[in-house]
Order: structure tokens, then sequence, then C-alpha cells
């Protein structure tokens, strides 16, 4: 009689068991597919304002290199200057570069490390 609880009792517990790891992968593939398209999403829309950025910083840097180069008198030097500016700023990003990675790890585990009984 003990002994037929005994195996009534391991059976089930292996059925628990079998379905806690199932509805566990099923959760690890939601959280995985929210913080997928989350990060997705994000990085879509920052792809979308850089290159809205980029062109616009385009137009004014040719407006301003033509600028200067009217009031130098000399083309070459109008857009010799901004193009020394680009590369100034390239190089203090550079130098800066590894205090970037702070924020942006900050940002992301945000998503990945959220509670969900918070949300």
């Amino acid at each position: 009689m003990a002994f037929k609880e005994l195996k009534e009792n391991v059976l089930e517990a292996d059925i628990n068991i079998q379905e806690y790891f199932k509805n566990s992968e099923a959760y690890i593939k939601l959280k995985s597919f929210k913080v997928l398209m989350l990060c997705i999403t994000y990085m879509s829309k920052m792809l979308i304002i850089g290159v809205l950025v980029a062109m616009s910083l385009l137009i004014i840097s040719f407006a301003v290199a033509f600028r200067l180069a009217q009031v130098l008198e000399n083309t070459f030097y109008g857009f010799l200057i901004v193009g020394l500016f680009y590369v100034l700023v390239v190089l203090v990003f550079y130098f800066f570069r590894d205090k970037l990675n702070r924020p942006l790890l900050r940002k992301f585990s945000n998503y990945y490390f959220i509670n969900d009984d918070v949300k």
C-alpha cells in the first residue's frame, strides 16, 4: 500500500517537473522574443533618426563650407576647415568611446532584466 502511494507521488512529481520545464521553456522563448523585439525596434528607430540627422548634417556642412569659402575667398580652405572639424569630433569620440559602454549596458540591461511583476 505504501509503495503504491509512493509510486503515485513519484509519478505526479515527474509530471509536475515536466510541466515546469515546458512552462520555463515557453517563458524563456517569450522573454527572449520580447527583448529581441525591443532591441530591434530601438535599433530601427535609431537607424532612421541617424540617417535623417546624417543627411541634415551633410547639407549643413556644405552650407558652412561654402560660406567659409566665400569669407576666405578659397573653396579649398572652407572645405578643409569643415573636414578638420569632423576629424576633431571623431577623435574626441574615439578617445571617449569607453565611456559610452556603461550607459548602453544600463539601457539594454533594463530591457533584459526587467521584473515582469512590475510591468
